[in-house]
């Protein structure tokens, strides 16, 4: 199409060049026409006057066509590619003719620009598919995170190089770490714990995601040291090739302290326990190895060897009593027999059984028991039992001659007896100890022979059985105050 317009153009200007050519010659050359200037002149004029014409002819032909072109791009310039597409259809656009030099030109421009206007939706769509995903994938992460600040444990990330990348809060708190992910930092920098930062570097060293297990003592930042339990391992992605890489790897520190406390006091409790079994079994071997060995020649060494052997079989006997009592309520499978109670007449009988002992000791035992009713909801035996063991416990920690008092009392809604003692006393730390298993009071171990556990079980029965409470109250040489609150019957009835 272009070739024919500049075709076009060619043939006007070698007509317009013939013309003038013509014109000239009849102008110079009398012999084409004759002699006769006039017409020679006539003719000159009209060839001017028909070049002319044909100038201006393709003068008005070409503006024309400038100015249909000028409007054509002004539409394409105000309509959407969505209408250029279907301009043909609708006449939004009107078409250039045929012989206009624009026409092959912004044909092309028009398809361009329906091109181009379908990739940039074709973009947009996509910018918007990314933006929702990306939201969504903040989204998600912001839930994870929330998720991974709420857990008890510390949790932390590293990079294939060691640099710390993430971390819980708890971890955060626990190393005072300052997490910045466009500059991380390497673990050996920011934490003080060489056990995990070479733990770190193992799991990193051997890029497998079996879990690395350790149990550290690491000291916050708040000066304060904890047993964690450490798992670690590391964390593989896939490469371009599909061949596994290695990003970094994770560790979680779960705080153990409570339970390396517990195994603790339960490596103390069976050292403890072994050492008070130890006693009387040495000393009722070391009798029957006398009786064995004949060393007991008349009846009454035997007697009284054999009353050495009893005594320390009793002995044995209630420390493996106590314990059983102990290991029964402590693990919720003691039978617990409640039934309605007058308080009153269990602390009767307990003074009874408890009054031989403090008549052979010489101390004074009195009874100063409520004349009102005090009902309490109980296990008749087990509230027994821990009355006489404070009673047997006082006694055995008074001097002869002291005294030891039995009351009973109303407080509000709770049942309260008290066992009050002459005895030697209690320091602050004694008081904050005595009902620990197997704690005796050091300076008063050799006034009477014992296990620890009297208190203790007493404590067990009346707080965890029962719901009551036991206090002690003491002063150095002056005596003590043992002291058991219990629920009254009214009240549990509520």
């Amino acid at each position: 199409m272009l070739v024919g317009n500049r075709i076009q153009r060619y043939e006007v200007k070698l007509l317009l060049a013939v013309t003038i050519g013509l014109a000239v010659a009849w102008v110079l050359e009398p012999t084409l026409l004759g002699t006769s200037w006039i017409w020679r002149m006539l003719l000159a004029v009209g060839c001017l006057t028909a070049a002319g014409a044909i100038c201006r002819l393709d003068t008005l032909r070409q503006s024309g066509s400038e100015k249909s072109a000028q409007r054509y791009i002004d539409l394409l310039c105000r309509l959407d590619h969505h209408d250029l597409a279907d301009a043909d259809l609708n006449g939004t656009l009107p078409s250039l003719p045929n012989d206009n030099h624009w026409q092959p030109i912004f044909s092309r421009v028009r398809q361009c620009l329906v091109e181009y206007g379908s990739r940039a939706d074709e973009a947009e769509h996509n910018w918007t598919s990314s933006e929702v995903r990306s939201r969504r994938i903040s989204n998600e992460y912001a839930r994870l995170d929330d998720f991974a600040n709420g857990l008890a444990d510390a949790a932390l990330a590293t990079n294939q190089y060691g640099e710390i990348v993430w971390a819980n809060r708890e971890a955060r708190e626990l190393f005072t770490l300052e997490i910045d992910e466009s500059v991380p930092v390497a673990a050996a920098r920011q934490m003080n714990c060489t056990g995990l930062v070479d733990l770190l570097g193992d799991t990193l060293k051997r890029q497998s995601t079996a879990h690395r297990m350790s149990e550290l003592e690491i000291e916050s930042g708040a000066g304060r040291s904890c047993w964690y339990r450490v798992s670690c391992r590391a964390l593989l992605g896939e490469a371009e090739d599909g061949a596994s890489e290695l990003n970094g790897a994770v560790a979680v520190l779960t705080d153990i302290s409570s339970e390396r406390g517990i195994q603790r006091r339960h490596a103390e409790f069976v050292s403890a326990a072994s050492h008070e079994m130890k006693t009387p079994l040495s000393g009722i071997r070391a009798y029957v190895e006398l009786l064995l060995d004949g060393e007991a020649e008349d009846e009454e060494t035997r007697e009284e060897f054999l009353t050495v052997i009893d005594t320390q079989a009793d002995r044995l006997q209630r420390l493996i009593e106590n314990l059983l009592n102990l290991a029964r309520i402590e693990a919720g499978v003691e039978k617990v027999d409640k039934q309605n109670q007058s308080l009153n007449e269990l602390l009767e009988h307990a003074f009874s059984v408890v009054q031989p002992s403090s008549e052979q000791k010489e101390i004074t035992l009195v009874s100063d028991l409520s004349p009102m009713y005090m009902g309490v909801l109980a296990d008749r035996d087990m509230i027994m039992q821990s009355a006489i063991n404070l009673l047997s416990n006082a006694i055995k920690y008074t001097e002869p001659g002291g005294k030891v008092t039995l009351r009973s009392r109303m407080e509000e809604n709770a049942a309260v007896f008290e066992v009050e003692d002459s005895g030697v006393g209690l320091t602050d730390e004694d008081c904050a100890k005595v009902f620990e298993k197997f704690y005796r009071v050091k300076k008063d171990q050799k006034m009477a022979p014992g296990t620890g556990l009297g208190l203790p079980l007493a404590k067990h029965i009346v707080e965890d059985v029962h719901g009551g409470s036991l206090t002690v109250s003491s002063q150095l040489g002056t005596g003590s105050i043992f002291r058991i609150s219990l629920p009254s019957h009214a009240r549990v009835q509520c």
